[in-house]
């Protein structure tokens, strides 16, 4: 169903979508040599500069440091870029809030905004079949250490929103596509 990353337009090849942490691997290598500045970001989210400032000032996203945008913040960026397909701004933050309680950039969360992004995309491109997502969701968080008690089920429903969010929005989009070939 994806031909790029969800939230992102960097493609996705067909080997990177059965390999575990593809998108870890991808964001990885683009971070290796330092942050991202807003043109980047931009580009490789596929939303105007302006927007993803909009968001900084209203406090959805952690400013850059010295221009400089953080896998964390650019993973902040994607995840928002997911969800307002279907949610609100105001409901998409506070589902991140959810996880770690204040929707901070702080080193001591629970989860930090990479690896939620990394688990949503295994989850999507695990999907397999009539398998619901919750069992898709078991199988991506099999490893998850619990930091403190109930964060696995914090982080289940957290996935679990994304997922039908996500899902959601790709069959708007596609009614949309239809209704316009309908004229």
């Amino acid at each position: 169903m994806y031909a790029t990353f969800p939230g992102t337009t960097i493609e996705v090849g067909k080997h990177q979508r059965s390999r575990p942490d593809s998108a870890a691997e991808v964001l990885s290598n683009i971070f290796s040599t330092g942050g991202l500045v807003l043109s980047q970001v931009s580009s490789l989210t596929g939303l105007e500069y302006y927007i993803i400032q909009n968001w900084v000032k209203r406090g959805f996203v952690p400013p850059p440091v010295k221009k400089l945008y953080s896998k964390d913040q650019f993973c902040r960026v994607v995840i928002i870029n997911i969800l307002k397909e279907t949610l609100q701004i105001e409901k998409a933050t506070k589902l991140l809030s959810y996880i770690n309680g204040v929707l901070s950039d702080e080193s001591d969360d629970l989860i930090s905004d990479f690896e939620l992004y990394n688990y949503y995309v295994n989850l999507v491109f695990s999907e397999t079949g009539n398998t619901p997502p919750e069992e898709g969701i078991k199988k991506v968080l099999k490893d998850y250490k619990e930091p403190v008690p109930g964060a696995l089920q914090r982080l289940s429903k957290v996935l679990l929103v994304m997922y039908y969010a996500g899902q959601a929005a790709c069959y708007s989009k596609i009614c949309n596509e239809l209704l316009y070939e309908l004229g």
